[in-house]
Order: structure tokens, then C-alpha cells, then sequence
């Protein structure tokens, strides 16, 4: 029993289920704004569901492409294909039959929009990140990180059949949300994944650079969480709260490029950027799920 409970606890850990947890949190509030209220909790779950098989298969065929460099990195190096507690003929297995009844879940329970969302989805993230831009070009994480962009467009899709303005400004918010979430995290293991071979912008460039990007990112993302406003006739309530959410996190961003650009400075507070990043986007999205329900 406690063999049997350590290979499912090894499968889950496959499937990256952190960041299942962060797509889903952006997902329900936007089907909350899409549906101007809460949508039907049927409707809700089989979202839900897709949406984190479809994840998960994501997260498991890049682990198994990435297999190799996994094993070189502090960081990876105790994921369960790198460990041998999983074979890669039986990963492989699990991320295409998680991904391909993600997609028949999608087409039979919420609707074809969203299923072809989610197949372009897959089809970014392992194909368009793993397999060819996370280890030939240090812009990566930005145009890889389309994929993780995606739930707010299939959350938006589920609850309306289609797409409009609103979503495409959540989808902005997220994609210059990202390299500011995922570079810091970077700098910090910059020497891994030097040592891996996986040109990230921190092991190409000074911290002073991507410091300098971060906040240009924030801003860009602060500007499309603020243009969520008139395109989705958000209440003045959301509107101050983004602003002061965009002000507070631009801030500590500021705070990471006047770090970088002192000589000498041992700290740079990367990892505390890192983990701001999350309670920014948190805290954003329950902005966007709680302003349908005031009464303004």
C-alpha cells in the first residue's frame, strides 16, 4: 500500500501541480467575469478539470523532454524521471493520455472553442517551449509562456462560446506578468541552468538588464490590468485596487534594479520578487472574480 501510494505521489509530481494551482486561480475568475456572476458550478468543474489534466500533461511531457538537463540542476534533479521512480516510456505514456482526454473532455463537457484553445495551449508549451525555444534563445520564458496565458482565454471561451477584448486584456496581463515571475527566479539558479545549457536571459545577461526588463514587463502588464477597465466595464473598486496592486509590485521590481545595480551586492531579493509575483497575480484575479458582485 505504501509502494503503491509513493508511485501515485510520484505521477502527481510529474503533472508540476504548483503550477496547475496558478493557472487555475486565474480560470474561475475570469468565467466568474465572463458570466457577469457565477456560472454554473457543472460548467465550473468540467473547466476545472480539463484545464488541470490538460496542465498536467503539459507539465509531464516536459519533464520527460527535459529529462536530461533535469538531472543536472539542483533544483529538478530529484523529479521522479531523473530519480528512475518513473520509466520514460511510462511518462510518455501518461502526458499523451492526459492531454488527449483533456482535449475529448473539453469537446464533449464545456465546447469546441475551448478544446481548441487548450490544443493550441499543449501545442505552445511543448512544442514551441520545451522542444524549441528553451534551449536556443534567451526570450524563452516570453514567448513560451503564451501557454500559461491560455486558461484565461479557455475560461472566458467556456462560459460564452467565444472571445471578445476582455480576456485579451487578462491574457496581457499575464504575459508581461511572466517574465517579471519567472526571471528572478531565474537569476537566482542562473549558474544551473548555465551549467544545463539553457540560455535563460539571467546566464546571458548582467542583473542590471534583466532588471531593467522586469520592470518594463511590469509596466506593460500593470497598463493591460488597468485596461481591463473599460473593456470590461470594470467598477471603479477593481480599478484602485489593480493600480495600487500594479504600484506595490512595480515598486519592489524597482527595488530588485537598484539592488542589481550596485557593485558588490551580494542580495539581490530575487527569490522575494519571485514569490511577490504570485501574491500579485492572486490578489489580481480575486480583484476581477469579486467586482461583478458589488453593487456600484
Amino acid at each position: 500500500m505504501a509502494r503503491a501510494r509513493e508511485r501515485v505521489g510520484a505521477y502527481i509530481a510529474l503533472t508540476k501541480p504548483r503550477i496547475i494551482e496558478l493557472l487555475l486561480v486565474t480560470t474561475v475568475p475570469t468565467m466568474i467575469l465572463a458570466e457577469q456572476g457565477f456560472p454554473s458550478i457543472a460548467l465550473v468543474l468540467a473547466t476545472l478539470v480539463g484545464g488541470a489534466a490538460a496542465a498536467g500533461s503539459a507539465g509531464v511531457l516536459n519533464c520527460y523532454l527535459d529529462r536530461d538537463i533535469d538531472q543536472l540542476m539542483n533544483r529538478t534533479k530529484r523529479r521522479p524521471l531523473v530519480t528512475g521512480e518513473i520509466s520514460p516510456r511510462n511518462a510518455l505514456i501518461f502526458g499523451f493520455v492526459l492531454g488527449a482526454a483533456s482535449l475529448l473532455w473539453f469537446a464533449l463537457l464545456v465546447n469546441l472553442v475551448s478544446a481548441a484553445l487548450t490544443a493550441g495551449a499543449l501545442a505552445i508549451y511543448i512544442v514551441g517551449y520545451t522542444m524549441i525555444l528553451k534551449r536556443r534563445t534567451p526570450q524563452n520564458i516570453v514567448w513560451g509562456g503564451i501557454a500559461g496565458c491560455m486558461p484565461v482565454l479557455i475560461g472566458w471561451s467556456a462560459v460564452t462560446g467565444s472571445l471578445s477584448w476582455a480576456p485579451v486584456a487578462l491574457f496581457g496581463v499575464i504575459f508581461f506578468w511572466t517574465p517579471p515571475h519567472y526571471w528572478p527566479l531565474s537569476m537566482k539558479f542562473k549558474k544551473e541552468y548555465a551549467a544545463a545549457g539553457v540560455p535563460m536571459l539571467p546566464v546571458v545577461a548582467g542583473d542590471r538588464r534583466v532588471a531593467a526588463e522586469v520592470m518594463a514587463y511590469a509596466v506593460a502588464m500593470i497598463a493591460s490590468s488597468l485596461a481591463l477597465v473599460p473593456l470590461a466595464s470594470m467598477t471603479w473598486v477593481y480599478a484602485v485596487v489593480a493600480a495600487a496592486l500594479g504600484l506595490w509590485f512595480l515598486a519592489a521590481c524597482i527595488g530588485l534594479y537598484r539592488r542589481a545595480r550596485q557593485p558588490g551586492v551580494v542580495k539581490l531579493g530575487e527569490m522575494r520578487l519571485f514569490h511577490l509575483s504570485i501574491t500579485y497575480l492572486t490578489l489580481l484575479f480575486l480583484a476581477v472574480a469579486v467586482d461583478p458582485f458589488l453593487p456600484i
